[in-house]
């Protein structure tokens, strides 16, 4: 029924900084935790970050931490992701989610299979980092 939608810049050189930003078709998306995961070639889906309800609360995965900036703007149903120091590694789809059951910290301790089960994804948007 309700969508999220991810855009942002497709193609970047390394060293860059890139904002994500995932819109909601509703305005329930304020009220539940946002997400970040992504998919690398080869790999298996990988939480990024989340955030809480009215943005009180935010969780990084340890790898990516320091380069992560998750936010949110409810008034405009819209969650950004900033990341800085981008690397080839960082190449994958980037998914938004969202559920009303988890804590940003329970988001990010889901296996890839636990994280299917979220109420809510987007359809993911492909960065690619160049060096």
């Amino acid at each position: 029924q309700v969508q999220l939608v991810e855009s942002g810049r497709g193609l970047v050189q390394a060293g860059d900084s890139l904002t994500l930003s995932c819109v909601a078709s509703s305005s329930t998306f304020t009220t539940i935790t946002m997400g970040w995961f992504r998919q690398a070639p080869g790999k298996e889906r990988e939480f990024v970050a989340a955030i809480a309800a009215n943005g009180d609360n935010v969780y990084y995965a340890d790898s990516l931490n320091g380069r992560l900036t998750i936010s949110r703007d409810n008034a405009l149903n819209t969650m950004y992701l900033k990341m800085n120091s981008l690397k080839p590694e960082d190449t994958a789809v980037y998914y938004c989610a969202a559920d009303a059951v988890v804590s940003p910290q329970a988001m990010g301790a889901m296996t890839p299979q636990e994280s299917n089960g979220l109420k809510y994804w987007g359809k993911g948007t492909l960065v690619t980092v160049i060096s």
